[in-house]
């Protein structure tokens, strides 16, 4: 008899693995790990100390979100919803220059609740050069996987923080010492310098010498929109891109969000330095950024994960959202129906958004795989008949549709409801802090 920790019984699997779909099985698992994945006929005889029936729902690996901002990104969702990108942006900084650690708290433990209740169960989380500590403190509560990119910039409208920026990378050695594969083995730190139009050539290089010392990766903004692209042009007389391949920035542990304004060549270089891409196909639509050349990226070979940006671009933390929008935008644009399957989207949302954050160790129901599992139910009017469960999840599905969540092999949300968490508190404090916030700001 083996004794496990926690089986998850009876549901349709969606294992993300070259084994496809499993019509009824378990998944069992041990510690932090996936033992077992697959009918019960072929599991061995077990014991466990938990158990979540998933009978008649679709058991699948956790949505990874590989370029969001959680903390500043609730505390802005909502606000100046007409803009474009570099105007947006400099209304965002008002209120990012008063920020509190309390507000930022609630904000970071507000997100952190929404990606749990939304089967959320990694994130790669991009800082806009404040500070890191309110979420660290929220994940304590709300105990997802965590990859914190310390977010730099020296230029434009972040100018102002750019010797914070360069203290803190000279002494990013005690970060690493005291946060990298912290929390469990959950959370990393990374390096995000913001963006070619705010870091300096100087803070580029600083960020690549810091991420080679110690091993970490770097998340960054790249080619997001015709004003990033012109604005390059004018400066450095290359693409965004080609910009960054001349300071030796592209490579594997670099993540690239949007880039909506690639060339060929932009594209060919990604390929061969296997350059990471965070796809946000709402934001970029919301902000006008343009669209993602999908199909060259990953015709070239080119890792695509799906992600849902901040709050104050995308207004959900839900990847239902994402994948279905994706999906009918490029069919659309490419007028090719048969482009971006179901089946692609879901791998987009799982394996290959674990992969494009430098996770290939989640984002699959396999033996050694980490227990990020979460549990949707499709028995809705909205799913109604469910031919396909592949289907339904990508185009009828939405976040609340989460019945089960399971991070490192702990249940963090069971029967739609976050463990340890009072929702409605939270919620009535969030508002009262981000409503002073915003007096404060003169927003």
């Amino acid at each position: 008899m083996v004794k496990v920790d926690l089986a998850v019984t009876g549901g349709e699997l969606l294992t993300m693995t070259d084994r496809g779909t499993v019509p009824s099985g378990t998944v069992l698992v041990s510690g932090q790990r996936i033992i077992a994945a697959g009918p019960e006929s072929e599991l061995p005889p077990y014991e466990a100390v938990e158990t979540l029936d998933a009978r008649d729902q679709v058991v699948m690996p956790g949505f990874s979100n590989c370029h969001t901002h959680i903390g500043s990104n609730v505390l802005l969702r909502g606000l100046n919803e007409d803009a474009k990108l570099f105007e947006w942006l400099q209304s965002m900084w008002r209120l990012k220059k008063n920020f509190d650690f309390e507000t930022l708290r609630l904000a970071s433990l507000a997100g952190l609740a929404e990606m749990a209740l939304a089967g959320i169960t990694s994130f790669n989380e991009h800082f806009d050069a404040y500070s890191v500590s309110p979420e660290l403190d929220a994940l304590k509560t709300v105990p997802l996987r965590a990859t914190l990119g310390y977010g730099f910039a020296d230029i434009g409208l972040y100018a102002d923080v750019g010797p914070w920026a360069y203290e803190a990378l000279d002494r990013f050695g005690e970060i690493v010492a005291e946060q990298h594969q912290s929390h469990g083995g959950r959370l990393r730190v990374a390096l995000s310098p913001h963006a070619t139009y705010s870091c300096t050539e100087q803070l580029w290089r600083r960020c690549a010498e810091v991420a080679a010392e110690h091993d970490l990766t770097i998340h960054t903004h790249l080619s997001e929109g015709l004003q990033e692209y012109r604005y390059v042009a004018d400066t450095h007389g290359v693409t965004p891109t080609a910009w960054l391949h001349q300071l030796g920035l592209l490579g594997p542990n670099l993540t690239a969000a949007h880039c909506t304004t690639l060339t060929d060549d932009d594209i060919s270089l990604m390929a061969e330095h296997d350059v990471k891409v965070a796809h946000c196909p709402i934001s970029n639509a919301k902000l006008c950024s343009g669209i993602m050349p999908i199909r060259k990226l990953r015709e070239a070979g080119v890792t695509v994960g799906l992600a849902t940006d901040g709050p104050a671009s995308h207004n959900t933390l839900d990847m239902f959202q994402e994948m279905k929008f994706g999906a009918i935008t490029h069919k659309n644009h490419h007028l090719d129906p048969e482009l971006l399957t179901v089946d692609e989207m879901l791998e987009m949302a799982t394996r290959e958004a674990a992969r494009a954050m430098h996770l290939p160790e989640a984002g699959s129901l396999a033996p050694s795989q980490v227990a990020d599992i979460i549990v949707v139910d499709i028995n809705k009017l909205h799913c109604a008949p469910r031919y396909d469960a592949s289907a339904a999840l990508v185009y009828s599905s939405r976040a609340d549709d989460v019945v089960h969540t399971v991070v490192d092999g702990q249940v963090v949300v069971k029967d739609r409801r976050l463990i340890g968490v009072d929702v409605a508190a939270l919620l009535e404090e969030l508002r009262d802090r981000a409503a002073a916030l915003r007096t404060r700001s003169g927003v």
